[in-house]
């Protein structure tokens, strides 16, 4: 018995790409991807999906060309189809039912609330085994979920804290985020958080700047600190970074997991300690 769905993702934008399968892959489904629609509909008849979601609105072949393909086709005719698309016309639903989706979300996708939204339109059974499946692997049954917890992300790119956000707000912390280290030494003064997490390199200033200045204030010098980068990855780097007080200092691309499991390690020697 299969125990993840398998969703395909067509979109041409990296971007939201990168989001939507970080999202899925965290929630424990199984993705596939094409960034245009003609390969879309290659690998769907190729790898007959649970679900497909389509960007409306692609080069070569658009998101309504896919669905009238798709749904003429008996081989993908009953499989979900929901579209993806950025614009919010009065008549755009109907347009889009009209094509042959099944249903639409709305762009910019709402990390907290996507991939639930996506399982209204999977069967029952799936939905119901992803949902026991996802709350097994991020928390497991003898830990208790992090209710109350607060976790403050720092990044100047906005779908590294949409990633996180998604990620950690399922996971059942709770996430407030900034692109600005010096708002973010701000917003930990004033509600100080459970854990802070932040990107070096940084245009507004420096993460090794901001974690300098939050080992110097006794309200906050305390809280697990911890690094995640895709641009300072060498080892003088890390070394500096975990001398300066960080409790991790962890590269990118990273699994969702794996940063879930450095996280509470993190938190639970500050409870212990």
């Amino acid at each position: 018995m299969r125990t993840a769905a398998r969703i395909l993702i067509i979109e041409d934008n990296q971007d939201n790409l990168e989001l939507m399968t970080y999202l899925l892959n965290a929630f424990g489904y199984i993705t596939l991807i094409a960034c245009d629609g003609e390969e879309g509909l290659q690998v769907a008849l190729r790898e007959l999906p649970d679900l497909i979601i389509c960007d409306a609105q692609m080069p070569k072949m658009d998101g309504y060309e896919v669905a009238q393909q798709a749904k003429n086709n008996s081989a993908l005719h009953d499989i979900p189809l929901v579209a993806v698309t950025a614009s919010a016309m009065v008549g755009d639903r109907d347009r889009v039912l009209a094509a042959g989706f099944n249903g639409y979300l709305a762009k910019p996708i709402d990390p907290a609330t996507f991939v639930q939204q996506l399982e209204a339109f999977l069967p029952a059974d799936l939905r119901s085994a992803m949902k026991t499946a996802s709350t097994e692997t991020t928390l497991s049954p003898e830990r208790s979920r992090p209710i109350g917890r607060m976790i403050l992300v720092v990044d100047d790119l906005q779908v590294h804290l949409d990633l996180a956000s998604g990620l950690l707000e399922y996971a059942g912390y709770t996430v407030v985020t900034t692109r600005d280290p010096e708002r973010a030494l701000t917003l930990a003064q004033q509600a100080p958080p459970d854990l802070i997490m932040s990107d070096v390199c940084m245009p507004n200033g420096s993460g090794f700047d901001f974690i300098a200045a939050v080992k110097v204030d006794p309200r906050l010098r305390d809280i697990p600190f911890v690094f995640v980068t895709s641009t300072a990855m060498t080892e003088q780097e890390r070394t500096k970074g975990l001398a300066l007080g960080a409790a991790k200092y962890l590269f990118r691309p990273l699994e969702p997991q794996q940063l879930l499991n450095e996280i509470e390690t993190c938190l639970s020697a500050t409870d212990k300690s």
